[in-house]
């Protein structure tokens, strides 16, 4: 299983970091052992601000390379809602000196993943909103439609460097409302209005 990820996929989460509106996907991965298990995410004492970032992640069922957009849906039979956490101060140490920042993304217990819905049980595919609350306050709000790249279009653009395969996931990028955690902080995320995940931050 490979886990993808997508950066700087909504133009408000961008601007809010500074950063330019990407003119292809921004890519990274995370290992296997970035997947959270349990519901206690334990801060970890190489950084001092911890975000969260909450995505839509989609699951690949079956393998492919080369797929074209008009059958990417074909490769995902399942989607939910995670957690791309992200050490930000380490991300931006690493960025000031030119260098790869998977430290500050792919570390241990940084991918929280939901609970999985069927595709096909989705109404509007091209239009799934989630969000995440922080202590009972919502903080993100997301809408697929506002992607800057739509789920199809990074199948397309995976496919042409890596084969995809069956149970890959995808995270696609995280809408503006990025903060910082903190020791009893309780977030949840929800798909449309049915909660997905809740974590508490120790």
């Amino acid at each position: 299983m490979k886990i993808f990820c997508v950066g700087r996929n909504y133009v408000d989460h961008a601007k809010e970091l500074n950063n330019p509106i990407p003119d292809a996907p921004v890519i990274f991965m995370k290992p296997t052992t970035a997947i959270l298990k349990g519901k206690d995410f334990y801060l970890p004492d190489f950084s001092k601000d911890m975000h969260y970032e909450c995505e839509l992640v989609y699951r690949i069922c079956k393998n492919g390379k080369y797929i074209d957009e008009q059958f990417a849906s074909k490769y995902v039979d399942a989607v939910t809602v995670g957690i791309d956490f992200t050490a930000r101060d380490v991300q931006q140490n690493q960025k000031t000196k030119g260098l790869p920042w998977e430290i500050a993304k792919a570390f241990d217990n940084s991918a929280v993943l939901g609970k999985w819905v069927d595709i096909s049980n989705v109404s509007h595919k091209s239009s799934i909103k989630f969000m995440m609350q922080k202590n009972g306050e919502t903080v993100q709000q997301g809408d697929s439609s506002l992607m800057i790249y739509s789920i199809k279009k990074i199948i397309n653009y995976l496919s042409q460097f890596f084969t995809l395969q069956q149970g890959d996931l995808i995270y696609t990028g995280t809408p503006a409302g990025v903060s910082a955690v903190k020791i009893g902080d309780k977030l949840e995320g929800y798909l449309e209005s049915e909660k997905m995940f809740e974590v508490e931050v120790k």
